[in-house]
């Protein structure tokens, strides 16, 4: 009886099982709360972390543990359990640690059950279903029975185009992850890893899902990611001897965009049709600066999701929203972490982006394209949404930086040079 439990909490079957559960999980969180609420979903990823412990501990000889971890990670992580010695809420800053630890574990997991390819699938599955659902639950809502479903948060608003929700709660949530979705499906297809049929429609599916959105957000990152992918498959084709000098000139072109399309901010609005969503941020953040005044080294205390309560609550009656975030993953960070933790969280997207880019610009294999697009993907969103910072978009970032630290470890490289 022993040794079937131990050949099955160490087999491959039982991994590929938590890696999809866990994704599934991290993606529909706003679903599962809305069936059974908070103590079903703490429910769920506590059965979850007890089955991916179980797989590591059978897996325990066959994992490298040397360097699992990026310093990134453990440095901005510790920084916000750090946080509860001055938070106003104490309590809320453990939760929101725990939780933030739970997934970034789930994260680590999967990082480290799967090769690169088969987390491209794990994800893709997931994703698949979400999506096709989420049009199905829409189409239900505003073509057949013409009825909002409340309890999901979805309005029916499919007959007139959009904007959709999903099982996401959100517009933005749904672009995101059909965007991320769409790069995912795209490297399917490119790896051969699944049908060509199964590519082509979930192709389409993600794009429906995109446009449906209607995120203002998401179409930026739509196009900052094309324009990476461009990037990334001119650089494949550069000879090794000049690939440097095509990355140096790229980033001058990086950074000069940026300065423009920080000059030209109020024409893309505009074009974007995004004004309202903008000028929404821009309340949320002029009074979240008034509160960082008291605390703007330390913050208030990490929360991940904004609790009830001061200060969440003074800036969500100012702008007269329930808001849950400050709708920017950088000024979450320094609201609740302060300038040492909006540093530090900049520093493990950005270290994970160079990293992964270095790799997808270097190695052979097209399945190296998908963490830096997915990395430019989550920063771009991170500017105007702040869900790099909790359940699936913190996941899916712990998955990309362990994954690229991995291939390309500084500690690997000061080892080999002794």
């Amino acid at each position: 009886m022993r040794d079937a439990l131990r050949e099955f909490a160490g087999s491959a079957r039982l991994a590929q099982a938590v890696t999809l559960m866990a994704v599934g999980l991290a993606f529909s969180t706003h679903a599962v709360r809305s069936l059974v609420g908070w103590p079903g979903l703490i429910a769920a990823i506590a059965a979850l972390l007890v089955l991916a412990g179980l797989s590591l501990v059978a897996r325990w000889r066959a994992v490298e543990w040397y360097g699992i971890l990026p310093l990134t990670i453990l440095v901005f992580v510790g920084w916000c359990g750090a946080s509860v010695i001055w938070s106003t809420r104490p309590t809320a800053t453990v939760l929101g640690v725990g939780y933030l630890v739970a997934f970034g574990v789930l994260g680590v997991y999967v990082a480290l059950m799967r090769d690169t390819i088969q987390i491209v699938r794990a994800f893709g599955d997931v994703f698949r279903i979400l999506l096709a659902v989420s049009l199905a639950l829409e189409v239900l809502s505003g073509i057949l029975l013409d009825l909002p479903i409340a309890f999901l948060g979805i309005r029916g608003d499919i007959a007139s185009l959009g904007p959709i929700q999903g099982l996401f709660g959100s517009r933005n949530l749904l672009g995101f992850v059909a965007l991320v979705a769409l790069i995912t499906f795209i490297i399917e297809w490119r790896t051969r890893s699944v049908v060509r049929g199964r590519a082509i429609g979930s192709i389409v599916l993600a794009s429906v899902a995109l446009v449906l959105a209607g995120s203002p957000t998401t179409w930026i990152a739509l196009g900052a990611s094309l324009v990476a992918l461009v990037a990334l498959y001119g650089l494949r084709r550069v000879p090794a001897e000049r690939r440097w000098r095509v990355q140096v000139a790229l980033l001058a072109g990086a950074v000069a965009t940026l300065v423009a399309g920080w000059l030209l901010r109020l024409r893309i609005i505009e074009l974007l049709d995004a004004r309202a969503e903008f000028d929404v941020r821009l309340d949320v953040w002029r009074e979240v600066s008034r509160y960082l005044s008291a605390n703007p080294l330390q913050g208030w205390g990490w929360s991940g999701r904004w609790p009830s309560g001061t200060p969440y609550l003074w800036v969500e009656r100012a702008v007269g929203r329930d808001l849950g975030s400050a709708l920017s993953a950088f000024i979450d960070a320094y609201f609740q972490v302060g300038v040492i933790g909006v540093l530090l969280f900049a520093a493990l997207l950005g270290v994970a982006l160079v990293r992964s880019w270095l790799l997808a610009s270097n190695r052979r294999s097209v399945v190296y394209l998908w963490p830096a697009l997915v990395l430019v993907a989550i920063a771009v969103t991170s500017v105007a949404e702040s869900f790099a910072l909790v359940e699936g978009g913190w996941m899916l970032l712990v998955v990309c930086a362990v994954k690229a630290a991995r291939d390309m470890s500084w500690r690997d490289a000061l080892a080999s040079a002794r």
